[in-house]
């Protein structure tokens, strides 16, 4: 029998199935969209202080909770609707959090031209192709994630420290933060 080689990941992907296809298939890939992008914050968001294997697991849960994350719909959502989301359970029951993703789509409606096209701005709308050698060579906040927390703050967003937004641009593929020994690093 002959063996296969497994390719060679981030390591923070080798804990579970989830993680791995999350990894393979989404991380790093430049997302583009409102909803997605919306979607992506928001559950960054919601990870504070929590590992990402938590809101992976979730993350169905919270796509219907929030109606696939559609900007206009979550930003109606009424208090009476997310107490509901909170007794439901399936999402991080974090009232703050829950109510932050109301929050945030009111504030992504006020944004001219749209979330797409602020958030990459950060990077004038092309990736950044980092090339880590070492997990830790790779930064948890940058120049321009700190800039684009001031200015989603200075927005009315929330939870949308540095280092949310650094992983955020991360996740997104607004950078590409694969270690250059990962399969994914030139895929991306």
């Amino acid at each position: 029998m002959i063996e296969t080689a497994q390719p060679v990941r981030c390591d923070w992907a080798e804990g579970s199935a989830a993680e791995r296809d999350y990894h393979d298939c989404e991380w790093g890939v430049p997302l583009h969209g409102d909803d997605a992008l919306f979607e992506l914050l928001c559950l960054e968001g919601a990870q504070a202080g929590l590992s990402w294997r938590t809101v992976l697991n979730r993350r169905a849960h919270y796509r219907a909770a929030f109606h696939g994350f559609a900007i206009p719909r979550v930003a109606r959502m009424t208090d009476a609707a997310l107490e509901r989301v909170l007794e439901q359970g399936g999402v991080i029951r974090h009232r703050a959090k829950v109510f932050g993703v109301r929050v945030n789509a009111q504030a992504a409606e006020r944004i001219a031209g749209g979330l797409d096209a602020f958030v990459w701005s950060f990077v004038d709308g092309k990736p950044v192709r980092n090339a880590w050698t070492a997990r830790d060579q790779v930064p948890a906040v940058t120049p321009a994630s700190e800039r684009m927390s001031r200015a989603l703050r200075k927005l009315g967003f929330v939870f949308v420290g540095p280092t949310i937004c650094y992983a955020f641009m991360q996740a997104s593929g607004m950078v590409n933060d694969h270690l250059v020994s990962c399969f994914r690093y030139e895929a991306v």
